[in-house]
């Protein structure tokens, strides 16, 4: 065992109570989850909560690590990444203002890939709950990034409709407030129904 300690064997120890364990780990692991907090939030204050959020369930539920399910690390980003998107998700709904950003997958800030998969998710669910046009104009415009004029061509309308289609179909989806603040945290990521 290194220096600091093997990151499982400190978890296994934690798990059984070790406080010595616990902060080895912590002095092991602080500065990457800070700093994947930070990246989140942008936010100094906020990032210090989440890594004591994070360190305090790993104190208490250490046992919850798998090692067939990831690393140490992986286990620890994902914590930390679930934690900075319940705390921006109170702060500013994620789908109240920004459905065009959003749906381009152009939001601002940290880890827009691990996001925008799960806001796009969201999306696809809300899109279930507009009508067929609509649905159909946003999504070849959104997601298979065709422009108006091939949308136009593909579903047979003119050009000004397919338009209309796309804003009248954004519009839909802001209206709809059961899906804002949809995507559930960690291990269960289940969404209530749209």
């Amino acid at each position: 065992m290194d220096g600091i300690g093997n990151s499982i064997q400190l978890l296994e120890r934690i798990a059984m109570g070790s406080r010595h364990s616990f902060d080895l780990f912590y002095e092991k692991h602080i500065a990457f989850v800070f700093k994947i907090a930070l990246h989140m939030t942008g936010n100094k204050t906020e990032a210090e909560d989440i890594c004591h959020d994070v360190f305090l369930e790993v104190y208490q539920k250490a046992d919850q690590y798998q090692k067939s399910k990831g690393s140490v690390e992986a286990w620890l980003a994902i914590k930390t990444k679930t934690r900075a998107l319940d705390r921006l998700r109170k702060k500013k709904p994620i789908l109240q203002n920004n459905m065009g950003e959003l749906l381009l997958g152009q939001e601002k800030g940290a880890d827009k890939q691990f996001l925008y998969h799960l806001e796009r998710d969201t999306v696809i669910e809300a899109l279930k709950h507009i009508p067929k046009e609509q649905q159909e104009a946003i999504y070849r415009s959104y997601f298979q990034e065709k422009t108006h004029k091939e949308i136009s061509n593909v579903m047979n309308r003119p050009l000004g409709s397919v338009k209309s289609l796309i804003k009248y179909g954004l519009n839909n989806l802001r209206k709809q407030k059961s899906i804002l603040g949809q995507i559930r945290s960690s291990s269960g990521g289940e969404k209530d129904g749209i």
